[in-house]
């Protein structure tokens, strides 16, 4: 065949892109196991964050989490355990703050911390940029917040994106979410001169206003749905408190 007819060249130019089609093909299903596991490495260790708990470098996450994290289940707005095919480490949270609260499921983490078994809970909102979210974790009193971690995709470096930092979620650690009447509390996130008198709020970061309102909306709606299952904690604290 002529190789400077038209022909050989279309012929070449196909030839080519399918081999390096194929290869690429190849390289993407042989290194997909390792991104799965990356990603879900990478989920493992926002919630065992929310919990204060921090492997160190060297420590498989997979193995730590195991240690730690002792069931993992979903509920409803009910507070009841549903189910489903689906199990919580899966359910996509992005996709769920979207429904109406009774019909949303709702993923908890049941993790044991050397402080006693906490209750992790992903939240899911938007910041100024993107999409932001996190894990809360709750005391096993069903009140009251033991830790969090939260993420952003494309937060202002030095601004919205002070919300991954510890000097901003270490703020939530003993501030409530269920109040003593079994209500949903919300945490307010707050300019420094502009707390609420009942004290349970945070301060903003300077600089990230729409950000912060971003993380009291999220934690709101977030939240909320899983206030019957937090007061259910509440009360079986309550009871195990009294024998």
């Amino acid at each position: 065949m002529n190789k400077q007819s038209n022909t050989y060249t279309i012929i070449f130019a196909s030839v080519l892109v399918i081999v390096v089609g194929l290869v690429l093909s190849l390289v993407y299903q042989a290194l997909r196991p390792a991104q799965i596991e990356n990603i879900a490495n990478d989920t493992r260790k926002q919630i065992l964050a929310a919990a204060l708990i921090y492997p160190s470098a060297g420590e498989d996450l997979a193995t730590v989490y195991n240690e730690h994290v002792k069931d993992s289940y979903i509920v409803n707005s009910k507070g009841e355990k549903v189910d489903t095919k689906e199990d919580a480490f899966s359910v996509n949270v992005a996709t769920e703050v979207k429904k109406p609260a009774d019909e949303r499921l709702l993923p908890v983490f049941e993790c044991l911390t050397d402080n006693g078994m906490k209750y992790i809970l992903p939240v899911y909102g938007a910041g100024l940029w993107g999409p932001i979210w996190g894990y809360v974790s709750i005391d096993s009193n069903g009140t009251e917040v033991y830790g969090a971690y939260f993420g952003h995709q494309g937060e202002t470096p030095g601004l919205g994106a002070e919300i991954e930092k510890p000097s901003f979620s270490n703020q939530f650690e003993g501030k409530h979410v269920i109040n003593s009447e079994g209500q949903f509390f919300p945490i307010a996130v707050v300019k420094t001169g502009k707390e609420p008198a009942d004290g349970n709020y945070v301060h903003a970061i300077s600089g990230g206003t729409i950000t912060s309102s971003g993380v009291q909306a999220m934690l709101t709606s977030s939240l909320e749905p899983y206030t019957a299952f937090l007061d259910k904690l509440h009360s079986q604290n309550q009871t195990t408190d009294n024998k």
